[in-house]
């Protein structure tokens, strides 16, 4: 057992670490360690503070919940503190909690209500005569971040209170609930920064927060964020007896509560459900990290009470992470179509989450140095959001000092060229265009789904005909023959014609597909949109100067310079000569000015009949329209289809015009 001043310098140590990790985790949305780790220091502190109490415990972060609110930020005093929840890591542990909070209650069994733990932003909401007020993050329980406007643009958060004849509407009530991103919009968010050369989001819980703590709340709106609602604080003018009827009359009211929250009659019914949850939980389309009990009686709760910083009556049960141990065999280098240079480690293939990884992304030199990965490292590797290989941590006990330590070349391995990192910037690039893995990225960009969608182009078919030299930039695609194709592995004389035939169909593609098709940087998909809308043509866009292009709405200095300084680029401008030699011409519908859709905004729920989803946006956009992803207060149409989903009901509550199918093409004169 250790000494009491070894325990006490361990002590200021854990907690200096942990502070460390909160700022990191709560305030700057860039967490260092993984999860579990956090949990284990935390752990470890709150073992040691039970045998060594001291002067300073009132302070330690065993007490505390997150971090202090950000100064940019308004600060929002929480009528009701918002307390974290005490942990549990097997099934022991929670057996060890019923039995603990029966004995204190005095109760022979007690009943739960059971709730996935999903893995996001906590945030409080209040409402006042039914109306939606103020929101706030979290923080450190007692004070939080205003993100009022930001909440706002959450289209499944309900602004209204919705009207229900069995259910009074309480005069004020605090709302707690968790701002979350699914995992296929988080991947989508994440492509979509790659290819503007931004720093993806280290995972969905990362990402919303860094999404919801925005300054602009027009940024906020563009993030695919969503929230469940799970309990409440202070509430006036209705009373409850249980949080499961809480929890009945958050949905009766509008807000989104979690379908898989149930009743549990007692802490065998809480393990198995722990167990099905844990079962599923690859296939949910949100992050969870665990689940959480909570004892249903509000009488129970009360005579429970709370500790320093948590509730006694409530318990989070944390998986275990999805995390292997592997052998980092070497660490080399993939070169981007703009150049930047990714570290890749090679590893010793391990199954982790039940895939098997040999490689994961070291992302760059700063965060190799940051974490000291050495080649022959032994490393702790997980799935981030249980898709992207990552490496969390090197086990420095098992080094036996043959491991190398990785440098950054000067030269890019792909081509000799020199290698540049820029001032303010993470990424080292390989600065020539003409660098063999940057064309043929540039190429499977160019010919990808978002792009000028060839069908049957993917990378490994743009790599052979980028080696046999019968391309070297995307235009030589438009030259090809038959003849050439069926010398390269595994195209026969049909898939040959296939592939021709998708090239020659691409000729005429939409002309902001083919602005973003060009690989532009800094120039994602909306981007494009922006320029084609507003230029017309890609005459227009290539005589453009960085003042015109600067006057666009989102259209910054940066992403001005990148476009004038790609179209002034003599290679560039020769590929665009041989595109227009080939017959390629980009089509731009120009915006009907007098129609009734002219600035008008569209949400479509449901099946179409008369056309898919993708033709009716198409549709309405050619009209002067535009079509929203969800509900917002700039919303002039909801267009209902059969079987429509949450839009509609949000629509009634906003007030918003609600039209059917039929109506909608009376609209547009069919």
């Amino acid at each position: 057992m250790m000494d009491k001043d070894s325990a006490a310098k361990r002590i200021h140590e854990l907690r200096t670490v942990l502070e460390h990790h909160n700022r990191r985790y709560y305030q700057q949305d860039a967490p260092e360690i993984s999860d579990a780790e956090y949990d284990q220091l935390m752990r470890e502190l709150q073992d040691l503070e039970a045998v060594y109490p001291d002067d300073d415990l009132a302070s330690s972060p065993t007490q505390r919940v997150g971090s202090a609110p950000l100064s940019r930020f308004a600060p929002f005093s929480h009528p009701q503190a918002m307390l974290s929840l005490a942990n549990a890591f097997s099934s022991q542990e929670i057996l060890d909690f019923d039995s603990r909070i029966r004995r204190l209650a005095n109760q022979d069994r007690m009943d739960y209500v059971a709730e996935p733990k999903l893995d996001g932003l906590a945030v409080n909401l209040i409402y006042e005569g039914g109306f939606f007020r103020h929101g706030a993050t979290r923080g450190d329980g007692f004070t939080g971040e205003d993100v009022t406007q930001n909440l706002k643009t959450i289209s499944s958060m309900p602004l209204r209170i919705k009207q229900i004849e069995s259910l009074v509407v309480p005069e004020f009530i605090e709302v707690r609930g968790e701002v979350y991103m699914e995992k296929k919009p988080f991947a989508k968010l994440n492509r979509r920064r790659e290819e503007n050369d931004e720093e993806p989001f280290a995972n969905p819980r990362n990402a919303a927060a860094g999404s919801l703590r925005q300054l602009d709340p027009k940024v906020t709106a563009r993030r695919p964020l969503n929230i469940f609602l799970y309990g409440i604080g202070t509430v006036r003018g209705i009373h409850f007896t249980s949080h499961w009827e809480i929890l009945q009359a958050l949905a009766q009211w509008g807000f989104p509560v979690n379908p898989l929250i149930c009743q549990a009659e007692d802490i065998t019914a809480c393990i198995d459900y722990f167990g099905h949850i844990h079962s599923i939980r690859p296939g949910l389309p949100y992050e969870i990290d665990g689940v959480v009990l909570k004892v249903n009686k509000l009488s129970g709760q009360e005579t429970l009470g709370n500790v320093s910083r948590s509730p006694r009556w409530a318990l989070a049960c944390k998986f275990p992470p999805e995390q292997a141990t592997t052998l980092i065999r070497d660490i080399l280098l993939q070169v981007g179509r703009t150049g930047t240079l990714t570290p890749v480690a090679i590893m010793e293939p391990v199954s982790v989450g039940g895939v098997m990884v040999s490689r994961a992304t070291l992302h760059n030199e700063d965060e190799i140095i940051k974490k000291d990965i050495r080649i022959g490292d032994t490393a702790v590797i997980q799935r981030a959001g249980d898709v992207i290989p990552e490496v969390i941590k090197i086990m420095e006990a098992k080094r036996n000092g043959q491991e190398k330590i990785f440098r950054m070349p000067s030269r890019c391995p792909e081509c000799g060229s020199e290698i540049v990192r820029l001032q303010g910037e993470a990424a080292h690039r390989c600065i020539n265009l003409s660098c063999p893995a940057q064309i043929k990225e540039h190429i499977r960009h160019f010919a990808s789904r978002g792009a000028m969608d060839i069908e049957g182009l993917g990378e490994k078919v743009s790599a052979q005909l980028f080696d046999a030299k019968l391309i070297n930039d995307p235009a030589d695609l438009y030259f090809l023959k038959k003849e050439q194709l069926l010398g390269l592995d595994r195209q026969a004389n049909k898939s040959a014609e296939k592939l021709l035939d998708a090239i020659e169909r691409s000729k005429t593609p939409p002309l902001d597909k083919f602005i973003f098709a060009l690989g532009i940087r800094h120039v994602g998909e909306q981007t494009a949109k922006i320029l084609a809308g507003h230029f017309g043509s890609m005459e227009n866009l290539m005589k453009a100067n960085t003042d015109d292009l600067t006057a666009l709405n989102e259209i910054g200095p940066e992403i001005a310079q990148s476009i004038v300084e790609f179209f002034a680029e003599d290679k560039n401008r020769k590929v665009m000569g041989k595109f227009h030699l080939a017959g390629l011409s980009p089509q731009f519908h120009n915006q009907v000015t007098d129609t009734i859709l002219k600035g008008k905004a569209f949400v479509f729920t449901g099946s179409l009949e008369s056309m898919g989803r993708n033709d009716a946006k198409a549709l309405v956009e050619s009209l002067g329209g535009f079509v929203q992803s969800s509900v917002t207060g700039r919303t002039s149409y909801v267009v209902t289809g059969s079987e429509p989903g949450s839009k509609l009901d949000k629509a009634r509550r906003e007030g918003i015009t609600i039209i059917s199918e039929k109506d909608f093409l009376k609209l547009i004169g069919r």
